[in-house]
């Protein structure tokens, strides 16, 4: 990435734990429903549009099926942004 050194992560090999996710969305200042990618099938069979869920329900929808969680999500040292539009990233470099 633009001469930076990085780590890539596949949470679908190496799936992120409920205290993981919740670490790096405390570092973006995200919440889980922020991070939902809306059009998955599973989100829809899921419900997961209903606003009465809680964090931890859509937390542990999303360490459960990790297609549900938006990328890329870039983390610097203690703080994280989602990569999307990717524009957001500049402000961690």
């Amino acid at each position: 990435m633009r001469g930076f050194d990085f780590a890539r992560v596949n949470y679908f090999m190496d799936p992120l734990s409920e205290e993981e996710l919740a670490a790096l969305l405390g570092k973006a200042g995200l919440r889980p429903r922020d991070v939902l990618r809306k059009r998955e099938k599973v989100y829809k069979e899921l419900g997961l549009d209903d606003e009465s869920l809680s964090d931890a329900d859509l937390m542990k929808a999303i360490v459960d099926y990790p297609s549900l969680l938006q990328r890329p999500i870039v983390v610097r040292g203690e703080r994280a942004v989602l990569g999307r539009p990717i524009e957001a990233v500049s402000g961690l470099l």
